[in-house]
């Protein structure tokens, strides 16, 4: 008698099909050398200020100037950056996605990473990355996106007929992060990306999510959208509107779109709904899928999740910040 296989409990640190953790942290050494290493006490002391910040759950406090901005992406990007990479990675349908091959539907392996742009060149996938302007997102979606270009096709003799971008990433953010998205966005061309830079095209755009238009917005054209460890502080920031916001997705989104959302696993994520506390995934599970028990009834399919699920870092990673290792939960579904 067979034993039934368990599922796994967390990521591997890393995979030959993306940039490897020590060189995306290198990025950020890359992109914030001044903080780093000329003025260590300087970028201690505003992380604290940040930190407390976060702990307070005053989230527009914590990122209200450069310097602290620039602080909380030396510290806890990197980390964040490294376990994107691996989740992207590991969920076949984002990773599709990301490097879409054949078709829409079809995953992608290992070995067709090299030709997943060469025979989909029609295809630009639309990513917006909704409160992603520390860089996280930005940084793993490059590191799974760099390896899978053809940097030879520069001197190619064969004509090509693929269009000049073959994927845009929106990151929407509340607060000022144009400096940070640039100084990554430099870094990421500089190391990974070379002559094909224009093939990755990045944009920043400062607004409050729940207070856009949805039609400006342009939900109705976008192939993924991540919400990572935003959704909590959205529900913070004012519960009425962040589920205005979610049923603005279930009438705008077109079919197939995928959502990602990932929070901290625990207490943490849990929200008040007049005097019980629930787990925030309970409520956007119920928003987006519709009622328990009735899997047909909302407007989105759960494809796949966990809610308790960890990525822990290579101790001989060399980055002068701890990096933290995440537990977190995590809910990815598709538009019906």
């Amino acid at each position: 008698m067979s034993r039934a296989k368990k599922a796994p409990t967390g990521l591997p640190v890393s995979d030959p099909a993306y940039i490897a953790p020590q060189q995306i942290v290198d990025l950020f050494k890359l992109a914030f050398d001044n903080e780093l290493y000329r003025d260590p006490d300087e970028l201690s002391s505003m992380i604290q200020e940040v930190k407390k910040s976060l702990y307070d759950r005053q989230y527009l406090d914590a990122f209200d100037n450069n310097e602290k901005r620039s602080a909380y992406c030396c510290r806890w990007s990197p980390s964040r950056a490294v376990a994107y990479a691996a989740l992207f990675n590991y969920l076949r349908p984002v990773r599709a996605t990301l490097l879409r091959p054949l078709t829409n539907s079809s995953p992608v392996t290992a070995e067709e990473l090299h030709v997943a742009h060469s025979d989909t060149s029609e295809f630009s996938p639309e990513i917006m990355c909704i409160g992603g302007g520390a860089g996280g997102e930005l940084v793993a979606l490059a590191a799974l996106f760099a390896p899978s270009l053809d940097f030879r096709s520069k001197y190619s003799t064969i004509k090509s007929t693929k269009s000049s971008k073959a994927a845009n990433v929106r990151i929407i953010d509340i607060a000022d992060w144009d400096n940070v998205v640039t100084r990554l966005a430099g870094a990421i061309r500089e190391r990974w990306l070379y002559d094909l830079s224009d093939q990755f095209a990045i944009t920043f755009q400062r607004a409050d999510i729940l207070r856009q238009d949805a039609t400006q917005m342009s939900y109705s054209k976008l192939d993924l959208i991540t919400l990572l460890f935003t959704t909590n502080e959205l529900f913070q920031e004012d519960k009425g509107a962040s589920i205005r916001f979610l049923q603005t997705l279930n009438q705008h989104c077109k079919t197939g779109c995928l959502l990602l959302i990932v929070e901290s696993a625990g207490s943490y994520s849990h929200i008040e709904i007049g005097t019980k506390k629930f787990p925030i995934h309970f409520l956007v599970d119920t928003i987006l899928t519709g009622k328990r028990g009735d899997a047909k009834s909302g407007m989105w399919e759960l494809v796949d999740q966990n809610d308790s699920f960890w990525y822990r870092n290579d101790d001989r990673i060399d980055y002068p910040l701890k990096l933290e290792n995440m537990r977190f939960f995590y809910r990815l579904y598709r538009k019906r």
